[in-house]
């Protein structure tokens, strides 16, 4: 999330996987309805206390054991909290009842859009929610599994999504489903064969070329090659690590024998440093969403730090950083236009229909990369008070999202949007 999370620790004993009664799988239209991330997370984000949310969740599996969505909105609510442990289990235990879930319909004839998704914590999937949430669209949630008949399965749909992520445990999803892309009977969004294409070494061997970008060679190496590695500084982190996690710069060998003792994994990516500071000394990173080949404005993220995340950057503290993130949102259009060709030859050539990317504009005027993902959040979660500028550029961004899935539908069948 892009501001700081104020949640109440949750204290409740029963809230784990162990605790509730096995029961048979549930038929196939009997699709439990949930809270959905959107609105959970928002009310974690205004620093609202979840335990009488989680407590009504447990009284409905109390009464019926295979409420599915009850399960899979403790999972969520865990994951809020930080407890990514408890989160998989109860998501666990919620597909064993259910592969498929929807949330509340706008209308009774909305548009149904099935979004395949993989098991596994936030960052394995598109979070969809946020970009349709209040939309008149109804999103059918489909956990798609190994071996599955996944169009024989798959409920009534208008048009499909894939927001499987790619990580090396959703590679298999992803090749099941590009298996059968060509015979799926209704518009599929995202292709998943071009998701399974974006690991950090497969971005820059797509993109590294296009004018308009500085992209730093990604190199994925094994322990031994990392331990090998002398082009200091660089940055390197774990295979499939997000947010951060484990990623460091190393400036010289002891810097990397000490790095290397504190990771166990057996596979890195490392790219050279770029230090990327303007003239005031600090970093700026830019979050932009791509839409049918058109760049959105996410954030601008400031901080005298190199690895800039919105949670870590100077934003909720500093009235100047707000200030001037303000204004580029405000100016984006002008941002879009310089950068307009660069965007559209990314989406050609990663053949995505939505996208986002974290990077700088340096001082050639140019874009350095920093990654590319299907999976990034934007969201409009953050509080008005502070963040009074963000609401529009964002609602901006999900009317796009939205036109895009209409437009898909209509292509194939004529319908209008709504």
């Amino acid at each position: 999330m892009q501001s700081s999370l104020k949640v109440a620790s949750l204290k409740v004993a029963s809230l784990t996987a162990a605790s509730l009664k096995a029961a048979a799988p549930l038929a196939h239209d009997d699709r439990p309805t949930l809270i959905g991330l959107a609105p959970l997370a928002r009310k974690a984000m205004r620093g609202e206390n979840l335990t009488g949310v989680a407590n009504a969740l447990l009284a409905r599996l109390k009464a019926e054991s295979r409420d599915a969505a009850a399960l899979l909105d403790l999972s969520t609510i865990e994951q809020l909290l930080g407890a990514s442990a408890n989160r998989l289990a109860l998501q666990a235990r919620a597909l064993d009842i259910s592969r498929t879930f929807t949330q509340a319909a706008p209308a009774p004839d909305a548009l149904r859009l099935l979004v395949l998704m993989a098991p596994g914590n936030f960052m394995a999937n598109t979070p969809i929610e946020f970009l349709l949430e209040g939309s008149n669209i109804r999103m059918e949630f489909f956990y798609v599994e190994a071996g599955m008949d996944i169009i024989g399965f798959a409920p009534p749909h208008d048009a499909a999504f894939v927001a499987i992520a790619e990580s090396a445990a959703n590679q298999p999803l992803l090749s099941a489903i590009a298996e059968v892309a060509a015979t799926w009977p209704r518009p599929l969004i995202n292709g998943a064969q071009a998701i399974s294409r974006l690991t950090r070494d497969g971005s820059w061997r797509l993109l590294h070329d296009i004018p308009g970008l500085v992209y730093p060679r990604n190199e994925k190496l094994s322990r031994s090659e990392a331990a090998a590695a002398d082009d200091f500084p660089l940055i390197m982190r774990p295979v499939d690590s997000h947010a951060g996690e484990g990623l460091e710069k190393i400036d010289d060998e002891a810097a990397l024998a000490a790095y290397l003792a504190r990771h166990g994994e057996d596979y890195f990516y490392s790219a050279p440093f770029v230090d990327y500071r303007g003239g005031d000394r600090l970093f700026r990173k830019l979050r932009v969403a791509v839409i049918d080949g058109a760049p959105f404005a996410v954030h601008l993220a400031i901080s005298p730090r190199w690895m800039i995340h919105y949670l870590n950057a100077d934003m909720i503290e500093n009235v100047a950083n707000r200030a001037e993130e303000a204004r580029f949102l405000a100016a984006f259009d002008d941002f879009a236009q310089r950068h307009a060709q660069t965007f559209a030859t990314m989406r050609e050539k990663l053949d995505l229909d939505y996208f986002q990317i974290d990077c700088a504009e340096i001082d050639d005027g140019k874009l350095l990369v920093f990654e590319v993902g299907s999976a990034m959040i934007a969201h409009d979660l953050d509080d008005p008070r502070l963040f009074p500028y963000k609401s529009a550029p964002m609602q901006t961004l999900f009317d796009a999202f939205r036109a895009m899935i209409f437009s898909r539908v209509a292509l194939a069948t004529g319908r209008a949007p709504a």
